[in-house]
């Protein structure tokens, strides 16, 4: 059914790639506007399907973790703190499997990185925060920042948290100049600016996975547990 299946990266990078471009443009209007995320959501909720029937129990934990979490952090960012906008109004079906692509995507990145070269990854975003903070332009960068050398450094998977600062940027860059959503200029509440897309707001994504793993690995204990009793 899925050629791309045997090689998940080329997979997850054209759904996102593609499925993102099809959703903003519908082929350029090929597809009525208000029919154009469709093919995406049932392109991304199949693929999703299927690698959930194919895969063991302890991914298939994690996928509906993923979509716990990611769902209610994605409609309250979006409808409640409203630091972005998505192009029609309200979340696209496709978002949250969306989520566990590029989660798994990262942890792929992740898993051919050598541990010591996780810190020295984030180095680049230094001097862009520093120019950010200085313009004005994206002062919300600079606790951001914090957060992901902080989880980077002392969190249980380095290398995970520095390739998702980097593979969520490359996809809300490319989310953002096709206008499927919009990020706030001022972000509200806190008196603090961001660029569209924010520069580290791979933060985000840190902590979506962090609850990801502690609570897949919670799960996992509670049921190792069971079973010794």
């Amino acid at each position: 059914m899925l050629a791309p299946f045997m090689n998940r990266p080329a997979l997850y990078v054209l759904t996102i790639g593609i499925g993102l471009y099809i959703s903003a443009t519908g082929l350029n209007g090929i597809i009525p506007d208000h029919l154009s995320e469709w093919p995406v959501n049932i392109w991304c909720w199949s693929v999703f399907a299927y690698i959930f029937s194919q895969t063991n129990r302890k991914e298939r934990i994690e996928m509906l973790t993923v979509l716990a979490i990611a769902t209610p952090m994605e409609l309250f960012f979006s409808e409640v703190w409203l630091i972005y906008e998505y192009q029609r109004g309200l979340m696209p079906l496709f978002v949250p499997v969306g989520h566990y692509f590029l989660f798994d995507l990262g942890r792929i990145i992740a898993n051919n990185m050598r541990e010591n070269l996780a810190m020295i990854s984030l180095t680049p975003f230094i001097p862009l925060v520093a120019y950010g903070v200085y313009s004005g332009g994206d002062t919300s960068a600079l606790f951001l920042l914090i957060l992901v050398l902080a989880f980077t450094n002392w969190g249980p998977q380095p290398r995970l948290y520095a390739a998702m600062a980097w593979a969520a940027l490359v996809m809300e860059l490319w989310g953002t100049y096709l206008a499927n959503w919009t990020w706030a200029n001022e972000v509200p509440w806190t008196g603090l600016t961001a660029w569209n897309p924010p520069l580290l707001v791979g933060a985000f994504y840190c902590i979506g996975d962090l609850l990801v793993n502690l609570s897949v690995a919670k799960f996992e204990r509670e049921v190792t547990n069971e079973v010794v009793v």
